[in-house]
């Protein structure tokens, strides 16, 4: 039986975090064995809330190295930027002709956008990015959508014009479905907000064990815990959250022990996680080292990534036009 497919993507914002890798890219590695997977550059969705496109090679390179780093196979699976495959952006005024800009209008995750974002005027390309990402998925005939609930309005928009356009035209498009994925989503140093670039409370995957200590020392813990011996509430300590995801079972348990009793430090906590999480990263700025010193194997990938999925969406294109009787 052949594997179905699935259109995953970023957009470039650099290199990556702890968080991106726990919310996105450690799900991507393992549906890679199990699906015909694409992963996409999207550098024109950058454009939704951001114009200046003076950092996106090197953020894109920084990005796609991050992949490679942490287990993406470009083998299996084609690295390709939208802006280098054209076809992204055809489809995407075809198919937005078929949706209308109340229903883009009613996108809950636009809302949520326009409201964290402070956007008082939304351009035309923010309101139609959802169109644009159906088109990213349908050129591909991607069959299911790993996405978080918050997500799946998106997947519906997908579904939507999929299906007015074969009723329209004819069978061209399959309606991908969701594949509910419950992301983690990994808290930043401050131990208030998720982890972020912009909130400044990231560890990277490109950080050096040096570094990465450093950070981890300056983490938030129980406002409680002030000293050695008294008694600590892991629950609530982002440290505690870190051993959670990179430490064995058994040290997580000693860790929660030790914090409730008194018995374990704030220090010896916080240099405890540092070391696991810097054998976490070991291999992956090993593999980060290779390709920043051959960075033009990255852009090797990248084209014969682009030549693969450039070949899919032309294909694709082909069977819309003689469904729509263009040219």
């Amino acid at each position: 039986m052949a594997k179905k497919r699935i259109l995953s993507g970023m957009r470039p914002t650099g290199k990556l975090h702890l968080g991106n890798y726990v919310g996105a890219l450690e799900n991507w590695v393992k549906l890679q064995d199990e699906y015909e997977n694409y992963y996409l550059v999207a550098d024109y969705h950058m454009l939704t809330t951001d114009l200046n496109t003076d950092s996106i090679k090197q953020n894109t390179i920084d990005m796609v190295i991050d992949w490679l780093a942490t287990g993406l196979d470009p083998v299996k699976s084609p690295f390709f930027r939208q802006s280098q495959v054209k076809e992204h952006t055809e489809l995407f005024l075809l198919l937005s002709m078929l949706i209308t800009t109340a229903r883009l209008e009613r996108n809950p995750t636009l809302k949520d956008q326009v409201r964290d974002l402070n956007i008082e005027s939304l351009v035309y390309g923010h309101l139609g990015y959802p169109v644009l990402q159906a088109a990213d998925i349908l050129l591909y005939k991607g069959q299911v959508v790993p996405v978080g609930e918050d997500q799946i309005p998106h997947v519906e928009i997908s579904r939507e014009v999929a299906r007015r356009f074969n009723q329209q035209y004819g069978q061209v498009f399959p309606e991908p479905d969701v594949l509910l994925t419950k992301f983690a989503r990994l808290p930043g140093l401050d131990g208030v907000s998720k982890m972020s670039k912009s909130l400044n409370n990231a560890i990277y995957l490109s950080d050096t064990p040096e570094v990465v200590t450093s950070k981890m020392k300056k983490a938030v813990t129980d406002p409680l815990k002030v000293r050695k011996g008294d008694p600590g509430r892991p629950d609530i300590c982002v440290v505690y959250m870190y051993h959670q995801k990179f430490n064995t079972p058994e040290a997580v348990a000693e860790v929660e022990t030790g914090c409730r009793s008194g018995a374990l430090g704030c220090v010896d906590c916080k240099l405890r996680a540092a070391a696991r999480i810097n054998e976490f990263l070991s291999p992956v700025l090993e593999k980060r080292r290779h390709y920043e010193s051959n960075p033009n194997e990255v852009f090797d990938i990248l084209h014969d990534g682009e030549t693969r999925a450039r070949a899919v969406a032309q294909s694709t294109m082909q069977e819309v036009h003689e469904n729509m009787k263009l040219g």
